[in-house]
């Protein structure tokens, strides 16, 4: 069969293999919804083999996923699942992307931090007692689980009736999600911190399978997908964002962000990223390559 090119985006390219996808991951890099023109050695392959790794840990939970098979270095083949509009999913429906992303949070972070700040999510709404003030990075009482559109031009998050409308899921399929994705999280939760990293947030793509039933796609807990923060760090009272927080703090060093975001607000043309240094493009591979063996536990030996 004919390998056709389906999607290419910004870090990684999908390949149309008839009931089956092929997903190459590449050394491209990408912040601020931009591609950086430097490549990065090593980042397709970490990235790769780290999903493979949590496909493989989900399927011996018995935890269905999309998962076929490996092809080194930085390649995976998978079931092919359907896309279709919320208007034509039915109760019926079967072999479809499940129109949904979700979120679960361990720390206070990221967005959540800003619209904890912005009086949006209040302290009981995350299990806090009423009245408690709310750190920047602090543990959770419980796990947050949001759910957003995931096909919609702008994610937008959603209350449980509109997840179920759009989605096709019945309330007792939309609470096993919700257990699937926090089992996963756990799993994740416990195999990274006896080596020395933070599990603080990640993201979840579901689909059912040809018997209706629900599966884990697309890739999740590698070094680009969520949010891992250095435990010693965090001990010793700092927040030490791994991956490719280095390379955005580079960028904010330089002032491009500043730039950028500048440009963005008023209307006028971006900037061209500029590529990095040689010296950042090395430590940053250094980092995505220690980053794989904390995730995995594995020492790292290049494939290719």
């Amino acid at each position: 069969m004919e390998r056709k090119l389906l999607m290419k985006g910004k870090v990684k390219e999908a390949y149309d293999l008839g009931d089956r996808l092929e997903f190459q991951f590449t050394d491209n890099i990408s912040v601020f919804d931009k591609i950086i023109p430097s490549t990065i050695p090593f980042k397709g392959e970490t990235l790769c083999r780290e999903g493979v790794y949590w496909f493989e840990r989900a399927g011996r939970m018995g935890i269905k996923s999309h998962f076929l098979e490996y092809l080194p270095p930085t390649g995976m083949l998978c079931k092919r699942v359907k896309i279709i509009p919320s208007t034509k999913i039915t109760p019926q429906s079967r072999d479809y992307l499940i129109p949904l992303e979700w979120i679960c949070r361990w720390y206070v972070a990221g967005s959540l931090l800003d619209r904890v700040r912005s009086g949006e999510i209040t302290a009981r709404d995350l299990g806090f007692p009423s009245g408690h003030s709310i750190s920047a990075g602090e543990i959770l009482p419980e796990p947050f689980l949001e759910v957003s559109t995931k096909l919609e031009s702008t994610d937008r998050l959603l209350k449980k009736e509109e997840a179920l409308a759009i989605s096709g899921l019945s309330p007792q399929e939309y609470e096993q999600a919700r257990e699937i994705v926090l089992r996963i999280d756990e799993d994740i939760n416990r195999s990274v911190s006896s080596r020395g990293l933070i599990h603080v947030d990640g993201k979840k793509e579901l689909a059912f399978d040809a018997d209706r039933e629900i599966m884990v796609v697309d890739v999740y807990g590698t070094a680009d997908e969520d949010r891992f923060w250095d435990k010693k760090s965090y001990d010793e009272g700092e927040l030490v964002d791994l991956s490719k927080e280095y390379v955005r703090q580079y960028y904010r060093q330089t002032g491009y962000k500043d730039r950028l975001y500048q440009a963005r607000e008023e209307g006028r043309a971006e900037p061209a990223i500029p590529s990095l240094p040689d010296d950042v493009v090395e430590e940053t591979s250094r980092i995505y390559i220690k980053l794989f063996e904390m995730i995995t536990g594995e020492k790292f030996k290049p494939i290719r």
